[in-house]
């Protein structure tokens, strides 16, 4: 195989780095902590690895040589898919690997929400917990409630698992196209339920957004989504930030509308300082942790090395992003 110049932009695990340097030419340069490094190596970059840095059409410009990127990440909502397309430069990303600890991550974010269990931790670590707890401490069950899913796709798939088969959920989910469960998850059959949207938000007592940001979900779940959910209802978001009108979602919060929402994921990462979001009593946040394990992210990031590996020896990658319909 022809040596080629890989421009590594985020941090890799230092096996997966020694399978690429093997091969290929490599430099590593986060933009993040030094941008002429970064800026350097793009006109020699055959292949660029990494994620959370906005690859744009500006940066493309700097590449003329690029054949390739692989986004160590599911989401591809940093890259300009219409200039990737544009430019015949492949895009790999890392489906299926984070699913699972994905959907734990959500699920756990949905339970700690409704039993309040962040909240009720600092009661005793501040030392407040100097009685028995009365009615002012309770939660809400999560068992038998009705779950509702924004999006269906493998995690989607994957919460809904744990909500009917482990907690007794009826789950109702909204997509663009109901999915076939005999053939894809029979263990859902006559547990899930494509729904209406106005249907699904009228009757969950969960509603989790898992949705892709696109021109067509940014800022989908605004004031009027809120509005027709279930009084009482909890709201999790562990898809994209961006897909919520948070001003909005603050709004059904203060109102009492909705009673809790658990956010793993803000418009603005990391969440300003001066977010509402942040300190609000009735937000449970976390900071973008869905696939933060150390056996997940070495997973993501081995298969985004052998996406690009792969891509650049022209056997195509395993996991290619399709950016022709952008």
């Amino acid at each position: 195989m022809t040596r080629k110049n890989v421009l590594v932009f985020r941090e890799l695990p230092p096996d997966q780095l020694a399978r690429l340097q093997a091969v290929h030419t490599v430099t590593v340069a986060d933009p993040k902590k030094d941008r002429a490094a970064f800026d350097a190596a793009l006109p020699e970059a055959q292949g660029l690895i990494g994620s959370s840095f906005p690859i744009d059409a500006a940066v493309l410009d700097r590449a003329p040589k690029l054949e390739a990127v692989s986004s160590v990440s599911v989401g591809v909502d940093n890259y300009a898919l219409a200039e990737l397309h544009r430019r015949g430069i492949v895009l790999a990303h890392t489906p299926g690997v984070l699913d699972e600890t994905v959907a734990d991550t959500v699920f756990a974010l949905l339970m700690a929400t409704s039993r309040r269990v962040v909240e009720l931790s600092n009661l005793v670590r501040e030392g407040r917990w100097t009685k028995n707890i009365g009615e002012d401490c309770f939660g809400f069950d999560v068992h038998g409630k009705a779950l509702g899913l924004l999006g269906f796709g493998r995690i989607g798939q994957a919460i809904a698992r744990r909500a009917a088969l482990g907690f007794g959920m009826p789950v109702l989910y909204h997509a663009r196209r109901a999915v076939d469960l005999s053939a894809q998850a029979p263990e859902l059959q006559g547990k899930a339920r494509h729904t209406p949207l106005p249907e699904l938000l009228a009757q969950s007592d969960f509603v989790v957004a898992m949705l892709p940001l696109s021109d067509s979900t940014r800022g989908m779940v605004n004031a009027a989504l809120f509005g027709q959910m279930k009084p009482g209802a909890v709201f999790i978001n562990g898809g994209r930030g961006a897909t919520v009108d948070e001003a909005a979602l603050l709004a059904a919060l203060d109102s009492g509308h909705l009673r809790a929402a658990g956010l793993d994921v803000f418009a603005k990462e990391p969440l300003p300082m001066d977010s509402a979001l942040r300190t609000h009593p009735r937000v449970t946040p976390l900071p973008h942790i869905g696939s933060a394990t150390h056996e997940t992210r070495h997973a993501m990031a081995e298969l985004a090395v052998t996406n690009l590996l792969r891509a650049l020896a022209g056997e195509g990658a395993v996991a290619v992003y399709d950016t022709a319909g952008t």
